[in-house]
């Protein structure tokens, strides 16, 4: 495919993504099925064509002046033109109409955007961003607007990180160490077919962000207790909890298919974890990890969609959520035991205002410890509260 090309499915597929309810992972997967004569790198370019502009969405629409317009009713063509020029491209060489390029198009001259559109947030989210964020606002806002890094978890279960670095660099993949997070390898660049990795298939390193690790790492884990994971997912906290000699582990989901994965990557782990369909009929437990639903603001660099997806009274029924999850868990964790209650949100109001205001409603529940990090700090964004129960 010529640039020019991959410009035009970009756009196709940013069209798509804009227009429905639909990921842009699964957009681009459909494309990719359709379009047998794109090579890995042609599949690449279009990815970062992609998300590089629902990052990025309002201010290149402001550039290819589509201020004023939502989301859902933009020109995909002008949002891909606007964020060329925003890089300092020439949209022109690449809207040429010749071939399979997109058709040429000018941009208008615009006045300076306003705060949210530099920021590439929507208008109601930036105030709660500046009370939770305060001088920090615009630069965990804007570390949100690039690519997230390539993350890598070690299994010490089964090896350190010396010993997977060795193994990457043989196969020409370096991976630094993180300070602070002790079980984190950041991989240099974006090498393709990582997962097809000895070290992966083995179950020596999984792909985890740096941050949901130090979540992990702040736990009151101990050899011999039992542990529930009731928000597990697909895992990857629950095979963390493991790779440290946690457990026994149960886990639960309120959607059973999330966990479908989680036995084969147990199992190429080394480690046990059990199902349970019922948690109250298993309780009480040591200690009960709640990693509830959220905005997903944190992690927003990965799922850039859902910045533009949220609402005012989405959020209001994710908070609900939580405050019911954080409650059923103050019930199956025993006398003594805690609770760790995570998100990867970086807003207050899912994190130390609503723990806060659980604690008073519960009572016999007490602040242990908390932690966070955002990506103004190289992580995706992650809050963690430690409760235990008098």
């Amino acid at each position: 495919m010529t640039p020019g090309a991959r410009v035009q499915a970009a756009i196709e597929v940013l069209d798509r993504v804009l227009g429905s309810e639909a990921s842009a992972e699964r957009e681009l997967l459909a494309w990719a099925r359709g379009s047998r004569f794109a090579g890995s790198k042609d599949r690449a370019a279009v990815r970062d064509h992609v998300f590089d502009a629902l990052r990025r969405l309002r201010s290149s629409a402001w550039v290819a002046g589509q201020g004023d317009v939502a989301p859902e009713a933009m020109a995909a063509p002008g949002v891909m033109a606007g964020l060329l020029a925003g890089r300092g491209l020439d949209p022109a060489t690449l809207f040429t109409g010749e071939g399979y390029a997109p058709e040429p198009i000018t941009l208008p001259k615009v006045a300076e955007p306003p705060r949210a559109v530099a920021l590439d947030v929507p208008d109601w989210l930036l105030p709660r961003f500046s009370a939770s964020l305060g001088d920090r606002t615009e630069a965990v806002l804007d570390a949100m607007r690039d690519r997230a890094p390539i993350n890598l978890r070690v299994n010490l279960a089964r090896a350190d990180r010396y010993v997977v670095q060795a193994a990457l660099a043989e196969a020409g993949v370096t991976a630094e160490e993180i300070p602070d997070f002790p079980t984190a390898l950041r991989v240099a660049g974006a090498p393709r077919g990582l997962s097809r990795l000895a070290v992966f298939e083995d179950g020596i390193c999984e792909l985890q962000d740096a941050g949901a690790q130090g979540l992990v790492d702040r736990l009151p884990l101990l050899p011999g207790e039992r542990v529930l994971d009731l928000c597990a997912g697909g895992g990857g906290k629950t095979l963390a909890m493991a790779g440290r000699g946690a457990g026994p582990l149960f886990v639960h989901d309120a959607a059973p298919e999330r966990m479908r994965d989680l036995p084969v990557r147990a199992e190429r782990a080394g480690v046990v974890v059990t199902p349970v369909e019922d948690p109250e009929a298993e309780a009480p437990f040591d200690g009960v990890v709640v990693d509830v639903p959220c905005s997903g603001s944190g992690s927003w660099r990965r799922t850039p969609e859902a910045k533009w997806r949220l609402t005012p009274e989405r959020l209001s029924e994710l908070i609900a959520t939580q405050d019911a999850i954080l409650a059923r868990a103050a019930r199956l964790v025993c006398p003594g035991g805690w609770i760790g209650y995570m998100t990867c949100s970086v807003l207050d109001e899912e994190n130390g205002d609503l723990v806060e205001a659980a604690c008073a409603a519960i009572g016999g529940l007490a602040v242990e410890t908390t932690w966070s990090t955002a990506p103004d700090k190289g992580t995706d964004g992650f809050y963690l509260s430690v409760l235990r129960r008098g």
